[in-house]
């Protein structure tokens, strides 16, 4: 009975190294760095998305979560075990999603992240890895024609969205209705509870083709750029996690998604937003 019992012992820990062993066989194999071990002995990634933002990250009819950084996140599962099924999404938002981080219920955050300094003092960034602005969304019949005038006007933002700042610093009269989904400030929007809606312009630019409803202002303002988010001090991780992100890049993996989720007559403006040598010099 003892001899079978350390026999089983013995054969669970060589399965173990065995299992380590060809997670980094993978990884190296993908010509990328060592996964930390943190992540090797937890044997999947842990990646908070967005589930109401399309094209990004989304839930679909099934309730499946759909998008272009849906599938950068399971692509660090494929690049490190070889299976998406080794990346466990989590639904996160502006909100909640550096606090998920900062708790340990998350390793990285692949969520629509704006890099900022504020950012920066609580949570470490990757390389960036796309571009973009923001527009406001207004209805149909609104005279606003450009951002001054929504002075002293309600304005709908996401909580913990990059907006807010923008607003706060250059129309500081503006009424701010902060909500927690893009379906809630749509829907606010709709019932004249607020003057324009002002968020991320590929989130709105989609909306405003396809809702006869709405329009867009047509003014970008808060250009800046998104990396994934991880925790202070994970230098190996933040290593790990540039190298895969420029990996998909170069194995055409961003373009093939972006062509996946976005509506032909979109798609080169998206693309477009993940090169980050196109990137305008105000985005930063």
């Amino acid at each position: 009975m003892l001899a079978t019992r350390r026999f089983a012992v013995t054969a669970a820990a060589l399965l173990g190294l065995a299992l380590a062993g060809a997670t980094a066989a993978h990884a190296q194999a993908q010509g990328l760095p060592p996964l930390p071990e943190a992540i090797k002995k937890q044997g999947m990634i842990r990646i908070g998305v967005k589930c109401d933002y399309p094209p990004d990250g989304f839930l679909d009819a099934q309730g499946k979560n759909q998008g272009v950084e849906v599938n950068l996140a399971k692509q660090l599962g494929i690049y490190a075990f070889g299976s998406a099924e080794k990346v466990e999404l989590s639904c996160v938002t502006a909100a909640n999603r550096i606090p998920a981080l900062q708790g340990g219920k998350i390793d990285a955050i692949v969520a629509t992240l704006g890099v900022s300094a504020e950012r920066a003092q609580v949570i470490d960034f990757s390389d960036n890895y796309a571009w973009g602005g923001s527009d406001v969304l207004t209805p149909q019949g609104s005279t606003i024609k450009a951002l001054p005038e929504f002075a002293g006007k309600k304005v709908i933002v996401m909580k913990g969205a990059w907006q807010i700042g923008w607003f706060e610093k250059n129309v500081p009269t503006a009424e701010l209705l902060k909500l927690d989904s893009i379906a809630d400030g749509l829907q606010a929007l709709m019932q004249g509870r607020a003057d324009g809606f002002a968020h991320d312009v590929d989130v709105l630019r989609p909306i405003a083709k396809k809702n006869p409803r709405v329009k867009l202002v047509g003014e970008i303002y808060q250009m800046g750029t998104r990396a994934v988010g991880i925790r202070k001090g994970e230098k190996e991780w933040t290593t790990y996690v540039n190298a895969a992100i420029a990996k998909a890049k170069t194995d055409g993996l961003i373009t093939q998604w972006i062509k996946q989720y976005v509506e032909t007559d979109l798609q080169d403006l998206v693309i477009e937003s993940w090169d980050m040598s196109k990137a305008p010099k105000n985005a930063s």
